[in-house]
């Protein structure tokens, strides 16, 4: 394998269920067979997800009447509530998982100290982050790149719906064109929406590369950890 502890970072919507239901037990099932397919290979595995299958903290406004920081903080909680049922589907598959939280919540989740996390992934746990940074304003795009950078990572694998990152939304432009590679520099210029610009810089600054592949092609995650030309790669 060409790398040996990534970081795999999921979007909340990804756990969004066909009718509509919050947590599809489908999507548990796949993914849990996926990131299987990972530690059958000796990779340590850990994993961001968002919170948006129940609640975006953009969605804050004047008309919901929350402000931006209650609704960041709604948006962490829901992100933690997808980490249990992370770990509820990994444990049921036979994988030993853990979730850390970036918010105080002992009876639900361990908080978040680096050194207990590089433990609990030498010793062969899935490591699931929760609640993002733990603080407002900052996106789980930037708590999945500051914990890989914490953690060591060799990868930061971001999972979306589509083959890759595109130069436009491939879903409303018939014109759009595949990227393959690209610099975090030219990803910038270019406005391109590989993640927010925090995420990007910490990305950049700490020569931590970013895979970007479609979650829901079968044996994709896998094939990316191997050095496969799968998805799109944005480098230094």
């Amino acid at each position: 394998m060409l790398y040996k502890r990534v970081l795999l970072k999921l979007s909340g919507e990804a756990m969004l269920s066909a009718d509509g239901k919050p947590i599809d037990q489908n999507f548990l099932s796949y993914i849990s067979g996926e990131v299987g397919d990972l530690r059958r290979n000796g990779i340590e595995v850990a994993i961001v997800i968002g919170g948006g299958n129940i609640f975006r903290g953009l969605s804050a406004n004047s008309e919901t009447g929350l402000d931006r920081v209650t609704g960041d903080n709604m948006g962490m909680l829901g992100t933690v509530i997808n980490s249990l049922a992370l770990k509820a589907s990994f444990e049921a598959h036979g994988m030993p998982a853990v979730v850390m939280s970036a918010l105080e919540i002992n009876k639900v989740a361990e908080f978040f100290v680096r050194d207990n996390a590089v433990r609990h992934l030498e010793e062969g746990k899935i490591v699931i982050f929760g609640a993002g940074t733990g603080n407002p304003f900052f996106t789980t795009d930037t708590a999945a790149a500051l914990r890989a950078n914490e953690i060591g990572a060799d990868l930061l694998i971001k999972a979306t719906k589509v083959d890759g990152l595109y130069d436009k939304d491939p879903k409303k432009f018939a014109d759009a064109k595949f990227v393959k590679e690209i610099t975090f520099a030219e990803a910038v210029e270019r406005k391109l929406r590989v993640m927010d610009l925090t995420a990007l810089t910490l990305c950049e600054e700490n020569r931590l590369c970013v895979k970007i592949v479609n979650v829901f092609q079968k044996g994709n995650i896998l094939k990316a950890v191997e050095g496969n030309e799968t998805g799109s790669l944005v480098t230094y």
